[in-house]
């Protein structure tokens, strides 16, 4: 019997198998380190060649394995599985005393302990009056003797906000590894199994499988080409050369995991899974030196180097670029480090940034309130017994006197715990987590947490054709052959026989055979199209003309195809060569008709005779014939031949070879609009989202296409562009891209046809670098090819085709649309606009809390020298105010009223003038109410007074009637926190959000416990019927108090101000120097030093989540300096991304120097969150002209700036 755990351990696995298998899993890691000319001879001496190779692995190149689960399980056992370890995840106790790193929690444990140890102290009778504590009656002995409790719940509570942190880290932890799953058993590949060719998972490819290898792949192992077409490798991913290798049997064989296929495709044989492959590798070594680097990184601590500051940034996110083990550039690394290279540094989230900001500020003023609180307390103590009663201080009364300093400390502590926000964090997290679950039911699935949120700030969309807006359901629907244009799919008589060979073998052999019809998988449902949409179109076609393709293909099967020119970006078109049986060589071909017509000498007549075919029939056709096709939304294609004679021609010289071609057809293909994307369109454009379509079709075709979906209306002031056209608009003599000549095309730009990839990047780059309009562009691009990668990556908001889209696509992308449609998009932008709106609720909510918290602990301390709201109960308060607020108003669904609005720039505050006027409007509200009971409640309600209570006195009504009142009203608080734009109706789809009336019921039945069973912890004692029926009338005043507000217009209220702004530009540059990645929350840390409060800390761990995902390993495997943490990039291993793109729009060099030139000589300069340069107008899509003084309004419908921007 095997031993299980043998592929953990290769080296060892050797022997038992030996007899099994012609090589050992040494014997071929070896071979896959070898590359070109030495991998070939290794092959052909050890081996006898890739043939004999594949013997020996017992597989057959042609049929591959057999699929028997027994063989399988063998060489899972042999050769390994093919997937990494991934790294062991926290474990509950570990986040638990990850949470009690929190300093503040720490100060208040310890102040706990003091308290409580002191409590145990009582000194003899006589000397309490000397003492200021009153002569205990027999009566109080019970009450005094728990003088304990205080402490021992303050730990109490202190524990339960640890576990529930914890509690929170571990299941978001849980969650992701979930997602991470999820992801992975997304990823599939196409291998050999018995004949068939399978769509298998990719951790379930094993040594000896045969590997169907095309264009956009990503390689799942290590393995040896058996045969190929074109093929070319981009392998910069191993060894940091950006060319493209070209692979082939005769040059260069050996194919590594973790490449992409960039052009071509073939059959490989899998040679080595998991571990054993080249990344698996590289992986292990990594993983290897954890012990090492957790070593380094505590001496780091010791030694105060600040090299932790990649530790937060690859905690969780798992980007990187792997170097080569044995490389130049390996050994070139230190060399280069000694150079300052100026990397582009990539910004955190939008949102992120604001909300660190925020808490960082808030953070600073609990701190100084906190401190004065404590001051006050002391000083007012001292001075009231030593300086105005006279009294001495006593040896034995010293206990007594800390027992007042410690309580005041933790009154001031109480202080601090409130007003930072810790909540906020806590809040992005769930609301975040909550989204990327439901986005999952939209068909999103978001692998980078913070796009979800900056989608919610898109303004403008650039999204591909084919598949996204239309069905990628593709049929032949007209035809021009022999000099007829159909207008209707002909019959196959209407051909002559040697017309219908050519058309039936130009597409059955020139077409990707992995492209084929399957019959449907319900009776009378459509038949499958698998591969090539445009493809499975044409042979659609051929089935249509009643002949079958699979004939043709088995007669000349992949073996015998001579030489085949793939598609690529560049070509549009595809060749196939084959050796014709009578001698010489047929090559087929198929393309773009316009590329494909020019290089067309001849055209077939009806009987199926070449006639010349000169530049004026081509003008003619083109407009008879394509234009026409084109301008019914249709794709054109033009099949053609060409004869070579037994000279065999220079297949190398492609513009030799694909010239003199004799034009067989051409087809005119529809893909038609999905029926729900012009609906979604319009949505968008009432969003203030701009839709442009970047196609590479046809100028015709793009804006029939375009028209149909509402891109385009007419009497709209709009450019359609072609490729060539918008080059030449854009560049300089020197064909370099000028800015400026872009912003003069781009605002109306609708449409970009016959595009290349390097467009599209050039278009995605232009606008966000932009600086026309009232504010920055957020945009979103959707991709499905290799070739759309730089574009994905350079977008704020990545969209790859979850069903269409490519390996190396779904890999640059951060969200992938599972179903391929434009739909899904409009519901991302709901979703990210409401991740943004539930933060700001939860803000308002938090905010008011603080306020008055903070306020009434501190005027009650001065006043009274004792807080109205006791530490438990404000821990409490805390507790159910940022954990489950947090949690029941970040989970408020989306409604369409989201889409109505204009998006947020990316310097929206996130406290609009409007939430300032509510947060204030509900402070004065609850401060004039706890106020009014501190200082008249005795009278009120006819009991005795609460206030200047001795150390150890038992709980009052009076203070219990506070605190209840207190706890009511943030409750009702809560329910009017649902809106932020100042809407009347704050009930409005109250019941679609469960987790809210929960928690807002289950704080309420919480509160009637804590209040009638709490007693001495809580510092609470029973109240009656008719003192609860007060509090919670004075609680619903609150709702009441809200429509006041609301009534109060915020234009009229001019002192208000905005908080939560973005980090300027120019603060960024400046602050940013040395850094690798800008951390809002460092700089201001950098300005203000304060480094121990809890938002900081508590943002550190929770924040984490909006990481994850995000952050590359780039530099750290460049810069042997900060690999403190190399090792954390275990914990997703399948998100590999070499992130060099900015994700977040920042200056080049270049642009920086200009900037910095341009602001020494006193010039407005727009910076990043988008202030307006002073010639910008309102409305973005209207362009002022600088050098005309007169001034142009707004449109009046122009759909207003949200109703906190406008105001």
């Amino acid at each position: 019997m095997t031993n299980p755990t043998e592929h953990a351990l290769p080296a060892n696995s050797v022997e038992g198998h030996e007899g099994d298998f012609g090589c050992s899993v040494m014997d071929l890691r070896k071979l896959m380190e070898l590359r070109s000319a030495d991998a070939i001879n290794h092959i052909s001496a050890s081996y006898g060649g890739v043939m004999n190779l594949c013997s020996r692995l017992k597989t057959n190149p042609v049929e591959g394995l057999s699929g028997n689960p027994a063989d399988l399980e063998k060489r899972k056992q042999v050769f390994g599985q093919n997937l990494i370890p991934p790294k062991k995840p926290k474990t509950f106790l570990e986040l638990v005393w990850e949470a009690l790193q929190d300093v503040t929690l720490i100060i208040l444990e310890i102040a706990a302990i003091i308290s409580l140890v002191l409590s145990f102290y009582r000194p003899p009778g006589e000397e309490n009056e000397q003492c200021g504590l009153p002569v205990n009656s027999p009566e109080d002995e019970g009450e005094s003797e728990a003088g304990w409790i205080e402490g021992a719940a303050i730990l109490f509570s202190v524990i339960i906000v640890v576990l529930v942190t914890a509690f929170n880290d571990w299941s978001k932890e849980k969650q992701f590894r979930g997602l991470q799953n999820r992801i992975e058993k997304e990823q599939k590949f196409s291998v050999i199994r018995n004949g068939h060719i399978i769509q298998l998972p990719v951790a379930e490819i094993v040594v000896g499988d045969i590997a169907q290898i095309k264009y956009g792949d990503l390689l799942p192992a290590d393995g040896i080409l058996i045969q190929g077409n074109d093929l070319k490798i981009d392998e910069s991913s191993l060894t940091g050369e950006s060319d493209h290798v070209k692979k082939s049997l005769e040059r260069d064989p050996m194919l590594l995991s973790g490449t992409h296929v960039m052009e071509g495709s073939g059959r490989m044989v899998v040679t080595a899974v998991g571990i054993n492959s080249q990344t698996g590798i590289i992986f292990t070594l990594l993983g290897a030196s954890e012990g090492e680097e957790e070593e380094k990184k505590k001496k780091g601590k010791k030694q105060g180097v600040p090299e932790n500051r990649n530790k937060a940034k690859t905690q969780d996110g798992v980007a990187l670029e792997i170097q080569p083990l044995n490389s130049q550039e390996g050994v070139d690394s230190e060399e280069k480090e000694k150079k300052t290279v100026k990397v582009p540094k990539k910004e955190k989230s939008v949102l992120q940034g604001k909300l660190t900001r925020l808490a960082v500020q808030i953070g600073k003023a609990g701190l100084i309130m906190s401190a004065i609180t404590v001051l006050i307390l002391i000083l007012y103590f001292v001075i009231d017994n030593f300086v105005i009663q006279r009294k001495q201080w006593l040896a034995e009364c010293t206990p007594i006197y800390i027992q007042y300093f410690v309580k005041f400390f933790i009154i001031g502590i109480t202080v601090l715990v409130v007003a930072v926000p810790e909540g906020l964090p806590l809040a992005v997290t769930i609301s975040l987590a909550y989204s990327v679950k439901k986005m999952m039911k939209d068909n999103n699935l978001v692998r980078h947490l913070d796009a979800c949120e900056t989608m919610g700030n898109a303004t403008a969309i650039c999204s591909d054709k084919t598949g996204t807006l239309t069905m990628n359901r593709m049929t032949v629907v007209q035809a021009y052959i022999g000099d007829t244009h159909y207008h209707q799919l002909p019959s196959p008589d209407a051909f002559v026989p040697k017309v219908l060979d050519l058309i039936v073998n130009g597409i059955s052999i020139n077409s990707a055979y992995t492209s084929k019809i399957l019959p449907p998988e319900k009776e009378g449902g459509l038949p499958r199209q698998v591969g090539n949409k445009t493809e499975c179109a044409l042979l659609g076609f051929v089935t249509d003309l009643k002949q079958d393709y699979h004939a043709v293909r088995s007669e000349v099967p992949e073996e015998k195809l001579y030489k085949v020119y793939t598609f690529n970006s560049v070509r549009k078109s595809m060749s196939t060569v084959i050796q014709k049986p009578s001698g010489g060589y047929r090559m087929y071909s198929k393309g773009a008709s316009e590329i494909i017509l020019r290089k067309c000498n001849r055209i077939l007549d009806k009987k199926g005779e070449a006639m010349p075919f000169k530049n004026k029939d081509r003008d003619e056709m083109v407009r008879t014939v394509i234009e026409p096709m084109a301008s019914e939304g249709l794709r054109t294609i033009c099949l053609a031949y060409r004869d070579f004679s037994d000279v065999e021609p220079p297949w190398d010289n492609e513009s030799e070879i694909l010239t003199e071609l004799t034009c067989i057809a051409v087809v005119g293909i529809e893909d038609p609009v999905r029926p729900e994307v012009p609906d979604a369109i319009a949505k968008c454009k009432r969003a203030g989202i701009t839709v442009r379509m970047v196609t590479g079709d046809n100028i015709n075709t793009a804006r029939a296409i375009a028209t149909k979906c509402g891109i385009v209306t007419p009497g709209d002031d709009f450019l359609c562009l072609e490729g060539k056209e918008f080059n030449r608009l854009i560049r300089n003599e020197k064909g370099e891209v000028e800015q400026e000549k872009l912003d003069k095309v781009w605002p109306k730009l609708r449409v970009l046809a016959r595009s290349s990839p390097t467009d599209k990047h050039t278009l995605v780059k232009g606008i966000i670098d932009s600086t026309v309009g009232e504010q920055r562009q957020v945009v979103a691009v959707t991709g499905d090819g290799t070739n759309d990668g730089p574009a994905l990556k350079k977008a704020d908001v990545g969209f790859a085709m979850g069903i269409a889209g490519t390996d190396v696509a779904k890999e640059a992308s951060d969200i992938i649309l599972t179903d391929d449609n434009f739909t899904s998009i409009v519901k991302a932008v709901m979703w990210g606009r409401n991740v943004y709106d539930s933060i700001s609720k939860f803000l308002q909510f938090q905010l008011t809390v603080n306020v008055v918290a903070v306020i009434v602990a501190f005027t009650g301390a001065c006043i009274t020298q004792d807080s109205p709201l006791k530490a438990v109960q404000m821990l409490w308060v805390n507790l159910i105010m940022d954990t489950f607020a947090s949690l029941a108003l970040a989970t408020e669904p989306p409604t369409d009223s989201l889409l109505k609005r204009r998006p947020y720039g990316r310097n929206k505050p996130l406290i609009s003038r409007t939430m300032m006027k509510n947060i204030l409007g509900h402070a004065v509200y609850q401060l004039t109410v706890i106020f009014l009971l501190v200082f008249a409640g005795e009278k009120l309600f006819d009991i005795d007074s609460g206030r200047k209570a001795p150390l150890h006195s038992p709980p009052s009504q009076h203070y219990t009637i506070i605190f209840n009142t207190f706890v009511l009203m943030q409750l009702f608080n809560e329910i009017n926190s649902r809106k932020i734009h100042g809407e009347r109706n704050v009930f409005a789809g109250i019941f679609r959000n469960l987790i809210f009336c929960s928690v807002v019921l289950g704080t309420f039945v919480s509160q009637i416990i804590i209040v009638e069973f709490g007693g001495k912890p809580f510092s609470c004692t029973k109240l009656t019927l008719s003192q609860w029926f007060w509090c919670l009338f004075i609680g619903i005043g609150e709702l009441l108090w809200g429509q006041v507000i609301s009534t109060i217009p915020t234009q009229s209220l001019k002192f208000l101000k905005e908080a939560g702004h973005g980090t300027a530009k120019e603060e960024i540059t400046r602050d940013a120097e040395g850094l690798d990645e800008i951390d809002h929350a460092e700089m201001e840390l950098r300005r203000g030093q304060i480094l121990w409060f809890r938002g900081l800390n508590r943002i550190q761990t929770q924040i984490k989540v909006v990481k994850a995902f995000h952050s590359s390993l780039h530099e750290s495997i460049q810069k042997p300096k900060n690999q403190n943490s190399i090792h954390n990039f275990m914990t997703h291993p399948e998100f590999a991304i070499d992130e060099e793109v900015p994700r977040t729009p920042l200056l080049d060099e270049q642009e920086e120097e200009n900037l910095e030139k341009v602001s020494k000589s006193g010039t407005r300069v727009l910076l990043l969150d988008g202030e307006v340069t002073p010639c910008s107008d309102r409305n973005s899509s209207v362009m002022v002209d600088c050098n005309q003084v007169h001034i142009v309004a707004s449109p009046s419908d122009s759909p207003p700036h949200s109703l906190e921007t406008s105001v």
